[in-house]
């Protein structure tokens, strides 16, 4: 299965933050099987999270992680750019990241990340709005990737 990940960040974009979290996402989506065939980074706001998005799409990604753009910010558009794209979010799947996101950080209430399927047929692919901080991307990723088999059995 195809992956890309989505970098949003104007700090890591200007060189003001070390990317920590990208490294980590390649190594989880690789450790269920995926392979990655992007690794992008966008600044903040929708321009760039949408031509993302939509290279991956074009490229084949099934699972699509964008890491970041998900807070409360003027620029933080990550998941408004995301429901542009689904038909089908994951509500439950939001919520499992959620609780198990707010066992480590009382800030996990404060990403606002989407988790969705372009479609409903075989060519669906699933976008993941996973935090920007490391352990957002541990928690997020630990509660989807060991769905990922139940999400895309329907679609064989």
């Amino acid at each position: 299965m195809k992956a890309a990940v989505i970098v949003v960040s104007d700090r890591i974009i200007a060189g003001e933050r070390l990317d920590k979290s990208s490294p980590l996402a390649v190594s989880l989506l690789e450790s269920y099987g995926a392979k990655v065939i992007s690794v992008a980074r966008v600044p903040e706001g929708a321009e760039g999270v949408a031509q993302k998005l939509d290279e991956a799409l074009a490229q084949g990604a099934r699972v699509l992680v964008t890491i970041g753009g998900t807070g409360v910010g003027a620029r933080n558009l990550t998941p408004e750019v995301t429901r542009q794209r689904i038909t089908c979010e994951l509500t439950g799947v939001e919520q499992q990241v959620l609780i198990e996101g707010l066992k480590h950080s009382e800030k996990a209430g404060l990403s606002r990340g989407v988790i969705g399927l372009t479609s409903r047929d075989q060519d669906a692919a699933l976008i993941v709005n996973a935090p920007s901080s490391p352990s957002g991307v541990r928690d997020c990723l630990g509660v989807v990737l060991p769905l990922l088999e139940a999400v895309f059995e329907r679609f064989r």
